[in-house]
């Protein structure tokens, strides 16, 4: 009789040391980065917000933080609190920043919003400035201001570029030749001006903004990077708004589905576009153009202290 053959044990699959190895040199790295943004968010080095435009890229730290561990990065919120914040925005604290839901997005950047706004700034600015990227929708948050908030006072550029289609001279842009702007630089008359993409001039005219804002009227500009700092410089009190995307691949949509570009120039403004976003540290707030009635909301609520 033939002795049995004991049943082979089932082989076990091991990692191989060199993948372990990396997995876990990859698992240092992502915890020293996270603990790397905790600590720039406690010491005031990079802000709430600004953490949450960086967690809508999945690569990035924020993205993987926890939300119970960016609400304990606020001063005197410890785990108690950060629980209880999360249960009334119905939070799970299990959630990282980069997987909640738009509306948990929503009702959290509006806690971070309160929160930090009034620690930081108090009563209304005389001129609130509105920039970011090429093709994040500035103008058409902007154009839903004017239409929507009466009480807002639009401040209108100047510009050497040609008008696009629905532009019109003294409602969108004052549109003037490259001799007139030249006349209104030797005046003085520009509160700030800029060469934007290496084409086309743009400037504010100084007079209107500083008669609206002596009136007490809510005024708003909205203009490019260059433009804010000169504004920056030329008027400290004023508040400046970084309007940022949802993501880059939003970003890019925007500019191709727009159409009014050519190859070249699309090309051309979206490596501008990279260098504009990395600037939104300088800004005094920070709003997601996820939805244009929202964004115009939020815009409207800040100017109004």
């Amino acid at each position: 009789m033939n002795a049995q053959k004991p049943a082979s044990e089932p082989r076990r699959l091991e990692m191989p040391e060199v993948d372990r190895a990396a997995a876990s040199r990859a698992s240092v790295a992502a915890r020293r980065a996270r603990a790397e943004l905790k600590h720039r968010l406690r010491s005031g080095e990079l802000s709430p917000m600004r953490a949450l435009v960086e967690a809508e890229d999945p690569l990035t730290p924020a993205a993987s933080l926890r939300v119970t561990e960016f609400m304990q990065t606020f001063p005197g919120i410890g785990e108690v609190g950060a629980a209880r914040v999360l249960e009334r925005l119905g939070i799970s604290p299990r959630k990282r920043l980069g997987g909640l839901g738009r509306w948990q997005r929503v009702r959290l950047e509006s806690y971070v919003r309160d929160r930090v706004g009034a620690a930081v700034r108090t009563g209304r600015p005389p001129l609130t400035v509105l920039a970011g990227p090429t093709a994040v929708g500035k103008g058409t948050v902007a154009g839903f201001v004017r239409e929507n908030y009466p009480e807002v006072h639009l401040s209108v550029s100047a510009t050497t570029r040609s008008p696009r289609p629905g532009e019109h001279h003294g409602q969108h842009y004052y549109f003037v030749d490259d001799e007139q702007f030249d006349r209104m630089l030797a005046r003085d008359e520009l509160l700030e001006w800029a060469t934007v993409h290496n084409a086309h001039r743009y400037g504010t005219p100084r007079g209107p903004v500083l008669e609206a804002a002596g009136r007490g009227d809510l005024v708003l500009l909205e203009i490019d990077l260059q433009g804010a700092r000169q504004v920056r410089a030329n008027m400290p009190d004023a508040r400046l708004v970084f309007l940022a995307p949802p993501s880059w691949d939003e970003l890019v949509d925007r500019l191709v589905g727009r159409g009014t570009e050519g190859e070249e120039e699309r090309a051309r403004r979206l490596e501008t576009a990279k260098i504009e976003l990395a600037a939104a540290d300088e800004f005094d707030e920070i709003i997601v153009n996820d939805r244009v009635p929202l964004a115009a909301a939020r815009l409207v609520e800040l100017m109004r202290g």
